[in-house]
């Protein structure tokens, strides 16, 4: 379908007073809104034809912008055969309803394209239930009268009846029933959910989780890790359904991965309440990995839309400072000069590292940096199991890092292994020893 995209940049009022010594908000450009918003369009494969900033002095109730610009964008429509007007802005249902009628084409705002994209991308149950409720909850408020004739049903038993209820009534009566149903479903997925992440705590792996605004790579950079075949394309919410997998870092710990859905800018509220059970996945984490793409200009503005949402999450600014890595991604992007100058920007900062996920560059010195940052101070000592208790020896090979072994006649085996103080208190419990210290020896 051919689509004409639509940025309306509406006049802001004073400027509210910083805090003294506070930095200005980042801002995102109007071109950059409109490259994002026709981003958006191409990736449900709509041919955009025109896109157009336009500037709203006054937003109007009826039509958000004034007659002279909805007549001017009526002739863009006629000219170019487009059938689609996309409005990268919050359309009230009367808003929409006037639109469609002055412009003879369909009309969705930047809710509805988002919902839309969503709905094509969702591949798991899960997702496609997250999804269909949002997108119920946001049809709820824009019904409109489809069959005239239908307008007042008779209620009541035999022709003496009441006056019933309205055609729209009825319909949101049945959208209400579907999203009961629906949100008992999540529910289900929400318990199971929970049951996954009990599990993995008895398993005691750390979980990394990738977050990042939509197209920073993070499916690239997972791809690049963990040898994964997720889905990586230059497009707005390549992916959506989380992916998890288990992989050993260089030092032989083993973690699980978590590739979450992208984040955006005006994310709609019904997609943040429907994929609260994904997102939680975030919250689980040990450590987060907030990927940025560092060759969009506009990345700053991106990164404050990431950290409000995790904000919203529950993660405030003291526990990112302590999970949260920045992950400054598609440096192989940069011409020489900004590159050279943004390694030694990142040089200076503390939890910030440049990569390429698609070069491979500084991903080797991000996977040592996850593993100390996981494994805290590492003690050594040789561990003797004895030939009684062979499960320890897994347990070792799969949790801490074994880096020599000798195998006794009498059937034990000793290990010189780098484990954590985590690590250390659960062999204790498991071998009914102490502590190792230090190059010690431990034996039951």
């Amino acid at each position: 379908m051919r689509a004409v995209v639509i940025v309306p940049v509406l006049k802001q009022g004073r400027p509210q007073p910083l805090p003294e010594g506070a930095p200005p908000a980042p801002s995102r450009s109007n071109d950059a809104r409109l490259e994002e918003a026709m981003g958006l369009a191409r990736a449900i494969d709509l041919t955009v034809v025109q896109g157009l900033i336009v500037a709203v002095n006054q937003p109007r109730p009826a039509t958000l912008m004034g007659s002279g610009k909805i007549a001017e964008i009526k002739a863009l429509l006629d000219e170019f055969d487009a059938g689609l007007v996309i409005v990268d802005h919050p359309l009230t249902p009367v808003q929409q309803r006037n639109l469609e009628k002055e412009w003879g084409a369909k009309v969705i705002d930047r809710t509805g394209l988002i919902l839309e994209i969503f709905g094509r991308r969702a591949s798991t149950k899960e997702g496609t239930l997250q999804v269909e409720l949002a997108h119920l909850n946001y049809q709820k408020g824009r019904l409109v009268r489809s069959w005239t004739h239908l307008e007042r049903q008779r209620g009541g038993a035999g022709f003496m009846g009441g006056p019933g209820e309205t055609q729209i009534e009825a319909d949101r009566r049945q959208l209400q029933d579907k999203i009961i149903k629906l949100e008992r479903e999540l529910e289900q997925v929400v318990r199971t959910r929970q049951l996954h992440r009990a599990k993995r705590r008895k398993v005691p792996h750390p979980i990394v989780a990738l977050v990042g605004y939509t197209n920073a790579g993070k499916s690239t950079l997972f791809n690049r890790i963990t040898g994964a075949g997720v889905l990586a394309e230059d497009m707005l919410f390549a992916t959506l359904d989380p992916t998890l997998r288990r992989m050993k870092l260089p030092h032989g710990r083993t973690v699980i991965m978590s590739d979450t859905v992208g984040f955006i800018s005006d994310l709609p509220t019904h997609l943040v309440a429907a994929f609260r059970a994904t997102l939680e996945e975030v919250l689980e984490a040990d450590l987060i990995l907030h990927v940025r793409d560092m060759s969009d200009p506009d990345n700053g503005a991106q990164s404050a839309d990431v950290l409000r949402i995790l904000d919203d999450l529950g993660i405030d600014e003291k526990e990112r400072s302590e999970r949260i890595i920045e992950v400054w991604n598609k440096i192989d992007r940069l011409d020489p000069e900004n590159h050279d100058g943004l390694l030694q920007k990142a040089a200076g900062r503390e939890n910030v590292l440049p990569v390429s996920a698609i070069s491979g560059e500084g991903v080797d010195i991000l996977l040592d940096t996850i593993s100390q940052r996981l494994s805290g101070v590492l003690t050594e000592a040789t561990i003797t199991v004895p030939a009684d208790k062979q499960a320890v020896v897994s347990w070792l090979y799969g949790n801490a890092v074994v880096h020599g072994r000798e195998d006794h006649e009498d059937g034990s085996v000793s290990l010189d292994v780098r484990l954590t103080d985590r690590q250390a208190d659960e062999l204790e419990r498991k071998l009914g020893s102490k502590k190792p210290t230090d190059k010690e020896d431990w034996e039951r």
